[in-house]
Order: C-alpha cells, then structure tokens, then sequence
C-alpha cells in the first residue's frame, strides 16, 4: 500500500500529514495487498474565511482492479480526516465483498462435465 499526502492551504503540513497516514493505514491494512496506491487530498475550502470547509478527498486503489474515492468536510480538519479514513475502510471492505459474491455467482453458473 503506498500513501501520497497532498496538502493545501494549512499551517500544520507535518502534523496533519503523519496523522492522515495513521489513520489511513489502520482504516485499511487489514486488506493489505488488495490495495495498491492511496492519495489523500486536504485542502481547505474557503480559506481563512471559516466555516465547515476542512476537506478530506481519499482515492484508493483496489487490486487488480477497481477504486473508491470518497470526500469528507468538517469543520475540524482531524474529524474531517478521522470520518474519511472510516469511511474509506467501509467503502473498500464493499467493493472487496461484491467481488467476491460476483466471483462465487460465476462459479456456481457453470455447469460441471
């Protein structure tokens, strides 16, 4: 599983970046090869305006084929993450389970000679 941070438009880069990949890496190392590369986009929407415009966008990549890609805003940055990180381990967990019903259904389809 390889990780890619790209931040924007935060004062805290190092910090938020070891936390994004933390939460990533637990969100999703129990499916371990089935996920190739992960970029995690943080950004902050309005800029020193305020407001609930924290973002967190996930794309990970299912082996050997597949992806999910998912976005999260908050007004706090770490829940923004934390709720992305969550949701991204549901989301990947999904795909691998239709997957694996698709493969089972093909299987059971064909007839034994």
């Amino acid at each position: 599983m390889q990780v890619e941070v790209r931040i924007q438009g935060t004062d805290l880069a190092d910090a938020v970046r070891t936390y994004a990949v933390r939460r990533i890496r637990f969100a999703l190392g129990r499916f371990g090869s089935r996920v190739g590369r992960i970029v995690i986009r943080i950004s902050d929407v309005n800029g020193t305006r305020g407001g609930v415009d924290q973002c967190c966008h996930i794309s990970a990549e299912l082996l050997p084929s597949g992806k999910v890609v998912l976005e999260q805003v908050d007004a706090d940055l770490f829940a923004a993450i934390d709720r992305a990180a969550e949701r991204a381990g549901q989301a990947v967990r999904r795909e691998i389970q239709k997957k694996r019903e698709m493969q089972t259904q093909r299987e059971s389809v064909r007839a034994p000679f």
